[in-house]
């Protein structure tokens, strides 16, 4: 059989570089300043390390703009390169002088670039390419090398007197966008925020006061406009660092943000590399407007806010920043490649957030309690998402009820387990949504000597079916729902007021008056403090249709049902409807009691509910 090899046209090599190396054509920049760090960092090495015994100077990376010449430089005081290295490292595409540094000087640098891509990038914003480069070798002289977007350059005798590089890109027609200041800040700021050497942009006019009083004065000056913060928080110890230390990092990642509730400092060095601060933000009552609000970074350069697979989803709740060398990239830098070693970083954060949430639970309980209110979001969340979270997470997991009190859900467990189990052994979490529009129904659980919790959040809901499946013999049931009668409560078990022949009697006038499909009618011995006449939806059923609104489907998949339950005791039917001789006022007194009960489930509407408000201002008067 015939063998060859694939021969690759280098002439097609540069559009694919301009349409499709990069995902966004913005790129450029991130990669020519990377670059422009790792030379600087080369000589920083050279320096510690003795073979460069010259002056270091000042290590600072110039970004300019001149609109007249239509170009972009980016200039470095590095190692540079001499002719030989130019040949070798420009005109080899892919071949990354970065690899060859960081093979001869292993653990001894922090270099970005690992492609040698990122240099033919400026290609997609610009017709030609100028390197003007001298090495920090004494010996070497100053070269330019030129390129026009095709195989062709040249190379000749460079001008430049110190050592470094400026690379100037001509920028093309159909991307004058980049001679703009502001677009060319508002990327600096976006992609290189945080490198570890300053990055000048031009200069800037600050302001200062000198005098006193009247003899105030304004004075301005002209300063360096440095872009990027070259020691943010997340390189320096933790003990180096005050608590004010961590809000003013916060304050430079999100500016005109409510201070975080608190943090987490990342630093591991086995068996990955990974450094970071994330913040527990104040979520309320929201989760979706809260994500993507941690940054990706590899060497303090900006990869992506993106974090999907490197951090499980409900950790998208937190703010922050990650800073791993050792996280596996595309080519181009823009996304995350899954591996093995994403998924133990993945598993460490996690922990992390478990640990640091159970310490903080532990050891100051009532400031872990005043801040549930933004911190169960989060942790329902993880515990509906992730099953090691979730173990962790049921120690400190929280429950409040409508007492302002707040348990664990074993101490909650513990505290109803006398009064609140019902005919099939199972523990009743009795709770509203929405304490005002339950009010009549929470009063009658309390003169039952019955707890309610408040689970108003937007995530509820699946919390605590999570909880139900995961305990198997606890049932969450909503105030105002029928599921409460079969709470086992033997020692105030309440007789009749009524004989069998008068329950009859009443239940015939109720059901002659409530025709509705769906509604049942019960009579029941209730206390004489509860309602005459109350509604009650089986818990089941109303679930569904929430899980059905929820889904954006009709309400009409399931049919409403509903039980109208009359309190047999209550001395409004025991007493004034079976003396009542007049058969019409009878059926107008049940059906103005059935309409209360309808009220206070907000299911009295419409024209019924005028006739309701008509008849009433008729009695009054």
């Amino acid at each position: 059989m015939p063998k060859g090899q694939i021969s690759v046209q280098t002439e097609n090599i540069f559009p694919i570089i301009k349409q499709f190396l990069y995902s966004d054509q913005e790129i450029f920049l991130r990669e020519l300043v990377s670059n422009a760090v790792d030379a600087t960092s080369k000589i920083k090495t050279l320096s510690s390390r003795g073979d460069f015994k010259g002056e270091l100077g000042e290590l600072r990376i110039e970004v300019a703009v001149d609109k007249e010449a239509k170009t972009l430089t980016i200039s470095d005081r590095g190692i540079g390169m001499t002719e030989e290295e130019v040949m070798k490292y420009l005109n080899q595409v892919a071949f990354s002088s970065a690899e060859d540094f960081l093979k001869k000087y292993k653990d001894e640098s922090s270099i970005i670039g690992h492609f040698g891509l990122g240099f033919y990038s400026a290609f997609m914003v610009a017709d030609k390419v100028e390197v003007h480069t001298k090495s920090y070798k004494k010996t070497k002289k100053a070269v330019i090398w030129a390129c026009d977007g095709n195989p062709e350059y040249n190379i000749e005798p460079g001008t430049r007197k110190d050592r470094g590089t400026d690379i100037v890109l001509h920028i093309s027609e159909d991307s004058v966008e980049y001679l703009e200041e502001e677009r060319i800040e508002g990327l600096l700021k976006k992609y290189c925020k945080f490198l570890p050497f300053e990055i000048k942009f031009g200069t800037k006019t600050e302001t200062t006061y000198e005098g006193e009083g009247e003899e105030k004065e304004a004075v301005e000056t002209v300063v360096d406009n440095i872009i990027n913060n070259p020691h943010p928080a997340w390189k320096k110890s933790p003990r180096s660092l005050k608590e004010e230390d961590y809000k003013k990092f916060y304050n430079e990642l999100y500016p005109y943000s409510a201070p975080p509730l608190f943090w987490i400092h990342l630093n591991i060095d086995y068996p990955f590399n990974l450094t970071g601060i994330l913040y527990f933000p104040k979520l309320g009552n929201s989760i979706e407007v809260q994500k993507n609000k941690i940054q990706l970074y590899s060497n303090q350069v900006f990869v992506t806010d993106d974090v999907k697979e490197i951090v499980p989803e409900f950790l998208t709740l937190l703010h922050g920043v990650i800073d791993s060398p050792d996280i596996p990239l595309n080519v181009s830098r823009s996304y995350l490649q899954s591996d093995q070693n994403v998924k133990k970083i993945s598993g460490y954060i996690t922990k992390k957030v478990a640990d640091k949430l159970a310490n903080l639970f532990k050891k100051k309980r009532d400031d872990y309690q005043d801040k549930w209110n933004d911190l169960g979001v989060f942790v329902k969340y993880g515990m509906l998402s992730e099953e090691k979270f979730h173990d962790k997470a049921v120690k400190f997991a929280l429950l409040k009820n409508l007492e302002g009190e707040y348990h664990t859900i074993e101490e909650y467990r513990e505290k109803i387990k006398a009064t609140q189990t019902d005919k099939y052994d199972k523990q009743v979490f009795l709770y509203t949504n929405n304490a005002k529009e339950h009010h009549s129904f929470v009063e009658a659980a309390k003169n039952r000597n019955l707890d309610v919790l408040e689970l108003d959040n937007v995530i509820d809901g699946h919390f605590m079916q999570h909880l139900e499946h995961k305990l198997s013999d606890i049932t969450f049931v909503r105030v105002d729902s029928d599921t409460t009668d079969n709470l086992v409560q033997t020692e105030d078990t309440t007789e009749s007021l009524l004989t069998e022949k008068e329950t009859d009697k009443v239940k015939g006038l109720f059901e002659a008056q409530i025709n509705q499909p769906g509604a049942s009618i019960q009579l029941k011995p209730l206390s004489s403090d509860d309602q005459p006449v109350v509604v009650t939806r089986p818990e089941f059923m109303r679930r569904m249709k929430e899980m059905q609104a929820m889904q954006g489907m009709t309400m009409d998949a399931f049919p409403d049902s509903y039980n109208v339950v009359v309190n047999t005791n209550h001395p409004l039917i025991a007493e004034k409807l079976l003396k009542m001789r007049s058969e019409d006022k009878k059926t107008e007194f049940v059906r103005h009691l059935y309409n209360l009960a309808l009220l206070n489930q907000g299911m009295l509407k419409g024209e019924d509910l005028t006739k309701f408000i008509n008849r009433s201002i008729e009695f009054l008067k």
